[in-house]
């Protein structure tokens, strides 16, 4: 995170009166206190005294160019009219605005130092003030600004303004690449001991690119940032134990057993080592997040990645997700490619490790600002992943990724899958034996498939079709159109999720679900009623509410929307 220091200006202008009290507002005498745990220096400065200021700006800019390291000015000044100009802040802090009133203001003070120096007299005190003020009344600039001198570290970003979600693009790719990549990442030094655990990992990925053992996700992640390598892009990664992976499936960067040393397979494909970053990042969210966020706003050619251990730790930062990531571009014309990877899945591990917060970001979707993706194999990962680079808009990503979908045996791919495949926003069903019978179309997202998929097979039901969302937005309305249309003998449409009805995607897409439906169906809802909690916190009855949607979804009488509560 290291950016050659940062130069902090702190405008002390001591509005605290709804705190009217200093020693509510803060247990340090100063405000900049904070910075001594950094070791940075601190220099307060007279606002009224500009020479000083001067000379502050000047020594802490010389310092951050010298040291490269931070530094604060602590501007000591007052805000004349409070929070703003019809404001009263004298009701809560009498006596310091019964100061500030008396008080000349900074140009006064200083106009009047000038004189007495005999550096100026009044005339040209006052033809300077009228000047100034009017540039400021014709609207023209007045601040002498420094001439552009060309920056070495802008980026051309012209090719990505204009560029929409719904643009083609090709993820597939020739399948002697793939093999040659996958045995450059997955072939290690001989002389690299590894935890036995790890070794596994590695042989099996060996066998996975023979075709002697299905493809799971680790390998299909990691081969992706292969190919994005590959084709000039770089990799920054960071977030809680993404070098391993929380659930033990990455394993991008591999420590010796013998001297503790990193080994990192995907750097052997790029001449710079920076072109991959993969950082295990403190457990500061909000920070880490904004981090990123803003270096994905800088560099279009980077697939910068900010990874939760859970998908709602990210609660932490929620304010750089909702004042940054879903509206930056729509307030300030930013674009971020930035993609968040929120492990999120209903395992019984209760309330804290169990939601993403899915229904979060799909409230703050609109005008194509973002997207929502919930793959639900490995290729579709991979091509989810190629896709975010290889497509000019720049636009963020959050993902739903799995946990034990990792090691779900019935998820996997195959290296055909991505080298002849692509992103699939929806993927249609493959259940119903004949789509001229089906009489009920469970739609789902995410992890549910699968324990829907078994239950139907357990069940042998041939009438029921499992249709996945995999992009929740921007939403596939026209293939979900065309998938109920194939099964347009079924009435029964079923929006079946493992979250709570008041939580999911369930209150966020119905809209688009309804506008899909043909006018002999009717949609139904299968899921978790409505709860204040996103998870129950005792394994057993988890258990008994995941079978329960289950067999409501697939066998269960339906009514509508109705939970019992």
């Amino acid at each position: 995170f290291a950016i050659g220091g940062t130069l902090h200006v702190v405008v002390n202008n001591q509005v605290g009166f709804t705190t009217h009290r200093p020693d509510d507002a803060r247990s340090t005498l100063y405000c900049t206190d904070v910075a001594k745990m950094v070791g940075a220096p601190v220099l307060h400065v007279n606002a009224d005294d500009p020479d000083a200021v001067v000379f502050c700006a000047d020594l802490a800019f010389a310092f951050r160019q010298t040291f490269g390291k931070d530094v604060v000015i602590d501007l000591v000044c007052y805000r004349k009219h409070g929070h703003n100009e019809a404001d009263e802040p004298a009701a809560t802090q009498p006596l310091m605005y019964q100061t500030i009133r008396k008080h000349k203001s900074p140009r006064e003070l200083y106009a009047e130092r000038l004189i007495a120096e005999g550096v100026l007299d009044a005339d040209a005190v006052n033809a300077i003030h009228d000047r100034y003020r009017a540039k400021l009344e014709a609207g023209e600039v007045t601040v002498e600004l420094t001439l552009p001198t060309p920056d070495a570290f802008s980026v051309d970003w012209t090719p990505y303004l204009g560029a929409r979600l719904s643009d083609p693009v090709e993820t597939g790719l020739a399948r002697d690449r793939l093999d040659a990549l996958s045995n450059r990442i997955n072939t290690l030094p001989a002389d690299i001991e590894l935890h036995p655990r790890v070794a596994k990992v590695y042989a099996d990925r060996i066998k996975m690119a023979a075709g002697e053992l299905e493809m799971d996700w680790g390998f299909a992640e990691n081969l992706a940032y292969a190919t994005l390598l590959d084709e000039g892009f770089k990799l920054r990664l960071v977030g809680q134990d993404s070098g391993r992976g929380t659930f033990f499936h990455r394993h991008a960067v591999l420590h010796r057993q013998d001297n503790g040393e990193t080994y990192w397979p995907l750097r052997q494909l790029v001449d710079d080592p920076d072109d991959v970053t993969i950082v295990d990042s403190l457990l500061s969210e909000e920070a880490v997040m904004a981090f990123e966020y803003g270096y994905s706003t800088t560099d279009p050619g980077t697939l910068v990645i900010w990874e939760g251990q859970f998908g709602d730790f990210a609660n932490g930062a929620q304010v750089v997700i909702d004042q940054f990531i879903s509206s930056g571009e729509a307030k300030w014309g930013r674009l971020s490619g930035l993609v968040l990877f929120l492990p999120h899945g209903y395992e019984g591990q209760g309330p804290e490790h169990s939601s993403a917060r899915l229904e979060r970001y799909l409230q703050l979707c609109a005008l194509d600002n973002m997207q929502v993706c919930a793959p639900t194999t490995p290729a579709q990962m991979f091509h989810m992943l190629r896709r975010q680079m290889k497509r000019a808009a720049r636009k963020p990503l959050v993902v739903m990724t799995p946990k034990s979908m990792l090691r779900n045996k019935l998820s996997v791919s195959t290296l055909d899958d991505l080298a002849h495949g692509r992103f699939q926003r929806l993927i249609p069903d493959t259940c119903s034996t004949d789509t001229g019978k089906t009489q009920r179309i469970v739609l789902c997202s995410g992890k549910v498939y699968y324990d829907l998929l078994e239950d139907l097979q357990k069940r042998e039901l041939h009438d029921v079709a499992l249709v996945r969302i995999e992009q929740l937005y921007p939403f596939p309305r026209e293939e979900l159109q065309a998938e109920l249309k194939r099964h347009d003998s079924a009435n029964q449409v079923v929006w079946c999720q493992e979250e709570p009805q008041n939580q999911g995607a369930w209150y966020q897409i119905q809209h688009h679900l309804r506008v899909c439906l043909r006018n002999t169906q009717h949609l139904h809802y299968a899921g978790r009623a409505r709860s204040p909690s996103p998870a129950a916190g005792h394994f057993n009855t988890h258990v008994e509410e995941q079978a329960t949607l289950v067999e409501q979804a697939l066998v269960g009488s339906l009514n509508g929307d109705h939970t019992s509560e």
